[in-house]
C-alpha cells in the first residue's frame, strides 16, 4: 500500500480417582485477577477460539447506525452515509492490539472478495501514529479504506466492547451484526452471513 492509492468510496480440569490433591489454603485475589485477565485476553487473541464462537452475532433491536466523518490516511473524509444502500463492514481497531493485527491479513483476503459484490469495508483505527499505521499497512499490502478516529470520539459513540469490533452494517444503515474479537474474516461461512445483507428480503 503507497500512499495516494487508497480505496475510494464506492470475528475442567477433573480429579484423578484415589489421587489427593493439596492446595493452599487461600490464593491471593491479585492471582485469580490476573489469571482470568489472561484467559479473556487469549480468548480473543487466538483465532482458533474466535472461530469456536458464534462468527457473527445478530444485533439487538438492529438500530441506526451512527453517523461519523472521518479522514482517511490520504487526509480525504468520508462519511458512513456515503454508501448508504450498501452493506457496510465498520472495523474498530489499532495497531498496538494483537488481535485487531492478527485479523488484518484475513480481512483483506475478505476484501477482494466482498467489494466484488458493492460491499464496503471501513477499517477505523482508534487513536495511535500515522506513520506507523502506513508502516503496518504496508507490510500486508492493506487496500481497503482506512480512516482515523485520531480522539476516539467516533468509537466511544458506537456500542464497542473492546478492540477489535467489527459491525456489519446492512443497505438501510441499521446495525445487523457484530463480533466481538478477532476472526478469520475470509471463512466461508462468515462471507455468506455478510453477502446474504445484499439480497433484497
Amino acid at each position: 500500500m503507497t500512499k495516494g492509492t487508497q480505496m475510494k468510496p464506492v470475528t475442567q480440569l477433573s480429579k484423578a480417582a484415589n489421587i489427593p490433591i493439596s492446595t493452599p489454603k487461600t490464593v491471593p485475589v491479585w492471582s485469580s485477577w490476573f489469571a482470568v485477565i489472561v484467559a479473556i485476553f487469549l480468548s480473543f487473541s487466538s483465532p482458533i477460539a474466535a472461530q469456536a464462537q458464534e462468527l457473527l452475532h445478530p444485533f439487538p433491536g438492529t438500530p441506526m447506525a451512527r453517523e461519523f466523518e472521518l479522514p482517511d490516511l490520504d487526509g480525504n473524509k468520508m462519511k458512513l452515509s456515503d454508501f448508504k444502500g450498501n452493506v457496510v463492514v465498520v472495523n474498530f481497531w489499532a495497531t498496538w492490539c494483537p488481535p485487531c493485527r492478527a485479523e488484518i491479513p484475513s480481512m483483506q483476503r475478505a476484501w477482494d472478495i466482498l467489494k466484488k459484490h458493492n460491499v464496503t469495508l471501513l477499517a477505523i483505527h482508534v487513536g495511535g501514529n500515522e506513520d506507523k499505521i502506513w508502516s503496518f499497512l504496508t507490510d500486508f499490502n492493506v487496500d481497503f479504506p482506512v480512516l482515523l478516529d485520531a480522539r476516539s470520539k467516533v468509537s466511544r459513540r458506537w456500542p464497542m466492547m473492546g478492540l477489535p469490533t467489527t459491525f456489519i452494517i446492512d443497505p438501510q444503515g441499521k446495525i445487523a451484526l457484530r463480533a466481538i474479537g478477532g476472526r478469520e474474516w475470509d471463512d466461508p461461512a462468515l462471507i455468506k452471513s455478510i453477502l446474504a445483507l445484499t439480497k433484497p428480503k
